[in-house]
């Protein structure tokens, strides 16, 4: 059977992984004040961020429309699409793929069943990750949804900022606290609920402390990690990233760490020198 995988760019995959693993990437647009930045191939990633650190007002995105859905689903021409898209609680582009979804039903596209990731980031790139395994894998489309449902229910993934600055320009932290995290150096360790919701896990002070956390977060998860693939996303942060890398190596037993830079959008939220973790 002829599949397609399809995501939006809060999924952080490089121009060889989509060639490799067969994607399609709807684009979302950040906004900077009054200026708008499209986060597909022609964004100029180092330029976009320099930009943002200069923003001093408000900052956010809007999800892609459903007619740029509907585009890269007929673009497709698969027999089956898979969409995964960033968490229903967090953005509206879960929405749009449905709506698009339902305009390509008078053209008789294919099949397209869509994924809420009820993630972002790393989270969506490991979805796609598992979706391209099952179709390698010979896999039905049935047993496809039944595995990347049961994925999701039980994936987790957890982040760790460097900088606060946006979560004070979309106002998601109060200035106070903001500053007051930055000048006692805690690094809080969030993430996903499991129903696509952010949540506080950890409030360690300073880097080795929060690699011992996150190092403990996935112990506790108590997931065998035999076989099993682990995505860091990282935003102008290789040194860390790769040290994460190493010290779950040393201590899990993942068949694959996959380490990756972020895109315009998760460079967005993660802002300069983030890092998210999925497994």
């Amino acid at each position: 059977m002829n599949y397609k995988i399809i995501v939006d760019s809060c999924c952080d995959v490089t121009a060889q992984m989509k060639e490799r693993l067969g994607i399609t990437s709807v684009p979302l647009t950040m906004l900077l004040g009054t200026r708008e930045f499209v986060d597909d191939d022609t964004l100029d990633i180092n330029d976009f961020m320099i930009q943002m650190k200069a923003c001093t007002e408000k900052v956010g995105s809007a999800a892609p429309s459903p007619a740029l859905y509907q585009e890269a689903i007929e673009a497709a021409k698969a027999e089956t699409a898979f969409v995964v898209t960033l968490s229903s609680q967090l953005s509206a582009s879960y929405s749009s793929s449905v709506i698009g979804r339902s305009y390509t039903e008078e053209t008789n596209t294919g099949d397209v069943h869509i994924f809420d990731s009820k993630s972002a980031s790393a989270g969506e790139t490991l979805i796609a990750i598992k979706i391209h395994q099952l179709i390698a894998a010979g896999n039905t489309k049935e047993q496809i949804i039944g595995a990347v449902k049961k994925f999701i229910d039980n994936m987790k993934t957890y982040f760790v900022l460097e900088n606060y600055d946006n979560l004070l320009k979309n106002g998601r932290l109060g200035k106070i606290k903001g500053k007051f995290i930055q000048i006692l150096g805690i690094k809080l360790i969030m993430g996903s609920d499991g129903e696509g919701n952010i949540a506080l896990y950890e409030k360690p002070r300073g880097v080795r402390q929060m690699i011992r956390k996150m190092l403990a977060l996935i112990e506790k998860s108590e997931k065998n990690t035999e076989g099993q693939d682990l995505v860091i996303s990282h935003c102008n942060n290789p040194e860390l990233a790769e040290r994460l890398s190493t010290e779950i190596k040393e201590r899990f037993h993942f068949k694959e760490v996959v380490v990756i830079p972020t895109g315009g959008l998760s460079s967005l939220y993660a802002d300069d020198k983030g890092i998210v973790l999925a497994f």
